[in-house]
């Protein structure tokens, strides 16, 4: 009997609630309210919500024709947790400021959403937030709408997301699989020797990066990486000061490489020497890259087994002529490389690649140290060393590493070849290259 007389009830209360015209059952008191909520003669609010779509969405949209609620206006309705603030995203100013004709590369994976934030909140703030360079995201699988909303909303210019092709990406036919299958069993003493898209991706940035459809538009390249920190006001364009001063490649940090990830890599390009000598520049930095003295090496020893030192420049970071890469000497020199099948009989990076191509193929006075540029990727940092710099720069330099140890700037103390490039390289300049802005 109660059950019977509960279910009553409850079909007595949903009638009385139900009105008489059934789109209307969220009617308010405010008659003002009600009046933009199911306007006369148009569908109600409701129909056009559950027909509209981001996708569908544009500035002449549902929310401009409502002409009712702007969350970046003063008195507005907060957003919750699961809104989406449309206004800055699709009317933000992406005009580029920046005079060249220039891109920042980012090879990265979506799980690597965090770092790359970090990394575009960091860069953004110290130097691309005044010239709004394009930024170009670069992944063998297609990126997600998540990392695509954060990364565009984080970067001050405009945005591409490219998809790798496979044959750019993957192992070359080739490479005998066999070989490579037992090399990648045997070396787990090896840095990131028993995986497979590192080596992927040391054989892409060395000889592929630059041939990539969205980077044949550009001139330079900025390449970047996730969870770099820069620590210093840029205070200037390094594009322009590369163009100005008639530069090719830049880099900030110089170290030894790893020997056993490239046991053979010397003696494949001293055969590229011998077979190719018309693409080495006669002022070559040959010297930067097979002397030995302890002197400018912090009074240490540099073993190996070739004649080439292991001093390579850190890839990644790197501002350089895209035209460089894509010239005659270069694709010669890769193709040689890459037949010899090095990059996955072995682990070769490449950051010692292209530091030898550049090395040799270049005019030495074509390579410029950023020395002022406070730069951190773990484990080493690169930082001005004058007290003037760090003031007017508005440096804030690591004292500790990720992982609580002291750190310092790697330009003169070990295992730094910053030495080694200032006697064999294009020296130590004390003149100012740039024109820097204070503001």
């Amino acid at each position: 009997m109660v059950y019977l007389t509960f279910v009553s009830v409850a079909f007595l209360a949903l009638a009385l609630l139900i009105p008489r015209e059934s789109y209307k059952f969220h009617e308010f008191h405010d008659n003002a309210l009600n009046s933009r909520l199911y306007p006369v003669n148009e569908p109600p609010i409701w129909e056009k919500i559950k027909t509209w779509s981001p996708a569908k969405s544009s500035k002449n949209g549902i929310l401009q024709s409502l002409q009712q609620y702007n969350p970046a206006h003063i008195g507005q309705q907060k957003l919750s947790s699961n809104s989406f603030f449309e206004e800055v995203h699709f009317g933000k100013d992406r005009q580029q400021i920046g005079r060249e004709n220039a891109t920042i590369v980012m090879l990265v994976r979506n799980l690597e959403l965090k770092g790359a934030l970090d990394l575009m909140r960091s860069l953004e703030d110290r130097f691309n937030k005044d010239y709004k360079y394009p930024w170009v995201f670069l992944n063998d699988v297609p990126f997600d709408q998540e990392f695509i909303d954060k990364t565009t909303m984080m970067a001050s210019g405009k945005t591409y997301y490219e998809l790798i092709p496979p044959e750019d990406w993957n192992m070359p036919a080739h490479i005998d699989k066999d070989k490579f299958e037992h090399n990648l069993q045997n070396s787990w003493d090896v840095i990131y020797g028993p995986s497979r898209s590192y080596r992927n991706m040391c054989h892409f940035n060395s000889g592929y990066f630059y041939r990539q459809k969205r980077l044949l538009n550009y001139e330079w390249y900025f390449r970047v990486e996730p969870d770099v920190e820069y620590m210093c006001d840029f205070q200037y364009d390094p594009f322009t000061v590369m163009r100005e001063n008639k530069k090719v490649y830049g880099f900030v940090l110089a170290l030894p490489d790893y020997e056993n990830t490239i046991p053979t890599l010397w003696p494949t390009v001293e055969e590229f020497i011998e077979k190719y000598p018309q693409h080495l520049h006669p002022n070559n930095a040959y010297d930067f890259l097979t002397t030995n003295e302890t002197d400018v090496f912090f009074g240490v020893d540099n073993p190996h087994k070739h004649l080439y030192n292991l001093c390579h420049f850190w890839s990644n970071f790197e501002i350089a002529s895209l035209e460089f890469f894509r010239g005659e000497a270069y694709g010669a020199y890769f193709d040689h490389l890459d037949k010899s099948g090095g990059f996955y009989y072995e682990r070769w990076g490449d950051a010692p690649v292209h530091t030898i191509g550049v090395s040799l193929l270049l005019d030495r006075d074509e390579i410029y140290h950023f020395e002022d540029i406070g730069y951190y990727h773990a484990p080493y940092m690169g930082c001005p060393t004058s007290e003037d710099v760090l003031m007017a720069k508005r440096c804030i330099c690591r004292d500790k590493a990720f992982d609580g140890e002291p750190l310092k700037g790697m330009e003169v103390r070990p295992p730094s070849c910053i030495p080694r490039w200032w006697r064999y390289g294009s020296g130590k300049t004390f003149l100012n290259e740039a024109e820097y802005t204070f503001r």
